[in-house]
């Protein structure tokens, strides 16, 4: 797919490792450790988002004669919509029952991971403006070469969400809980925010731990020990148990999550003598801490919102990071300082006949979306207006 004014090439690869970790970072920046190649690559390298899977890469290059990688899109052919957190179930559903097939549909995203970030990769000093065109004409052609039934760009940026819709893909909204830091001194800085009630409360919820014995830290990078893997991984497990889902993430993955991006990891465990007990695991970017997984060996009261909610806040006070986001759902965030936000995604959808009947649903789901947030940000729990 060449672009003759510049001598452009774009083409797909099926894994991260025929790209070197340098060009594909010099696009992807540092920002957000998702995108990195370090992150991408675990998910592929450890089996966890394979071809087997359900995740064929079809990453998207950009690139000079030369070689030199200018842009690119992380980029999967899928079978299913497992590990997505965009749902579209009810319309693979439909368009099936219509005769149609869902599936292969490609996906552009992080597997496994709803956290908002870079989609449509360019290297900085390049013009964007044309990258990003040039990207988005490679994202038609390819969902146009595999006849797949539609394309998903999901959590993508704001600023790359409007590109795609000015571009012609229909555009989405959800709903996700970030708390934010204007420049909080300390924990209790942040709590002088709040109203007396939910200070209260909050209090409560911490002293209650603390009374239970139990020792909470943050290890970061070289401090996660092996042990600290096995017990985080046997947790995860537990915690798909429970939820009667499927396990995405492999044990391998997070060993080479722990080797591949060192202190961009943090792992807040909660032990009882060497006895770990609990773990809620975390990456730091240049300015957010992100929540992921989170699991335990015991019920121990409010030792959830501790060590995923209130042991982030304080990693992020002491770090100076602008935020936190605590990952997908959760109404009961609000009450401890999370407020809700906006997520975008962005379809494609080459048959008319089906295009015209999501462009119908999503927007009366906008509407209610966004009626939800306000609504919810009636619940805030600080004293005059949110945090900035």
């Amino acid at each position: 797919m060449p672009d003759g004014a510049d001598s452009l090439t774009l083409r797909t690869v099926a894994s991260l490792g025929e790209v070197t970790a340098d060009q594909w970072d010099a696009c992807a920046g540092t920002a957000n450790p998702f995108v990195s190649h370090a992150f991408l690559s675990a998910v592929e390298d450890s089996g966890s988002a394979t071809a087997e899977r359900g995740w064929l890469g079809q990453h998207l290059l950009l690139e000079k004669p030369d070689g030199t990688l200018l842009g690119a899109v992380p980029l999967y052919l899928k079978s299913h919509s497992y590990g997505e957190y965009v749902f579209d179930w009810g319309w693979a559903d439909a368009y099936e029952r219509a005769g149609g097939s869902y599936y292969p549909k490609l996906q552009s995203s992080v597997p496994f991971t709803p956290v908002t970030g870079p989609r449509l990769l360019s290297r900085p000093g390049m013009e964007r403006d044309r990258l990003c065109r040039t990207l988005i004409a490679g994202l038609a052609e390819v969902t146009k070469r595999h006849e797949a039934s539609s394309l998903h760009v999901t959590f993508p940026e704001r600023e790359e969400w409007t590109r795609l819709g000015e571009a012609g893909l229909l555009t989405r909204i959800g709903l996700q809980y970030h708390w934010h830091n204007p420049g909080y001194a300390s924990f209790d800085a942040f709590l002088d925010t709040l109203v007396s009630r939910k200070r209260k409360a909050i209090k409560k919820e911490r002293r209650k731990v603390q009374e239970s014995g139990l020792r909470l830290r943050a290890l970061v990078g070289d401090e996660i020990q092996e042990r600290h893997w096995d017990a985080f991984h046997r947790f995860y497990l537990d915690t798909i148990d429970k939820k009667w889902s499927r396990p995405y993430l492999t044990r391998d993955f997070f060993l080479l999550l722990g080797e591949r991006l060192g202190p961009r990891v943090v792992l807040i465990v909660a032990e009882q003598g060497d006895e770990v007990l609990a773990g809620a695991l975390n990456l730091m970017g240049d300015d957010a801490l992100y929540g992921r997984n989170w699991g335990c060996a015991a019920d121990h009261r409010f030792l959830h919102f501790e060590a995923c909610y209130y042991q982030a806040i304080d990693f992020a006070i002491a770090q100076g990071l602008k935020r936190v986001e605590a990952g997908a759902q959760g109404e009961h965030k609000i009450q401890r300082g999370y407020l809700p936000v906006e997520t975008y995604s962005a379809h494609l959808i080459p048959d008319p006949g089906f295009r015209e009947a999501v462009a119908h649903f999503l927007k009366r789901e906008a509407q209610a979306v966004r009626a939800e947030i306000a609504a919810l940000g009636d619940w805030s729990p600080y004293r005059a207006t949110a945090p900035e």
